[in-house]
């Protein structure tokens, strides 16, 4: 039977798939609209989203929000979503064994949502989904195809909090995905321009 967003979210919200589960106090299943073009997938959610069962809600989804604010966005026109869907202990790396658990709920949001431009916010998200030697200090901002899918990896908003010098390279990313948006999802209307 074809998934709806509905049974797909009933289920992960029961997963026990890993070790995670015993630990979380909410699975932070996505955010967004589920219409969206434009993907963003991070690692996994930390304490103020295992708290809230939202992604990206913290300090470093303040600072992604001003990201979407600046090429025009806002959640309610992009998906949000992570590799897993509960939250590491001490916001550690997932374990391998704990993303292969996970990623078969992101595939299947991804086939339910279709999106023309996926964006991975951090080398975690970006060795799964692009490749597994992704280098995000070499290879953030590149754009890869796959399936039809335009992807791109940018750093992740937590690590721009820790190193602010890495905002002028990730402003540049910023600018080549409002591009792309232009050019890929014209149906989605940015609120602002360069």
């Amino acid at each position: 039977m074809a998934d709806t967003w509905e049974s797909l979210r009933a289920e992960c919200m029961q997963c026990q798939g890993c070790g995670l589960a015993g630990g979380r106090t909410h699975v932070v299943f996505g955010d967004g609209s589920q219409t969206a073009r434009v993907l963003f997938v991070g690692e996994g959610p930390g304490q103020n989203e295992d708290e809230q069962g939202v992604p990206f809600v913290g300090k470093a989804g303040q600072l992604l929000d001003d990201m979407l604010a600046m090429i025009g966005l806002d959640r309610t026109q992009v998906y949000i979503a992570n590799i897993v869907k509960c939250r590491p202990p001490q916001n550690r790396d997932p374990l391998n064994t704990e993303r292969e658990a996970c990623f078969p709920f992101l595939r299947r949001q991804m086939a339910l949502l279709q999106p023309k431009l996926l964006v991975c916010l951090g080398r975690i998200a970006a060795t799964e989904l692009i490749k597994p030697d992704f280098k995000i200090t070499r290879e953030h901002g590149q754009w890869f195809e796959r399936d039809g899918m335009l992807l791109m990896a940018m750093y992740h908003p937590a690590a721009l909090l820790r190193d602010p010098a890495k905002k002028p390279e990730t402003f540049e990313d910023l600018k080549s995905l409002q591009q792309k948006i232009r050019e890929v999802c014209p149906e989605t209307v940015l609120r602002r321009d360069w």
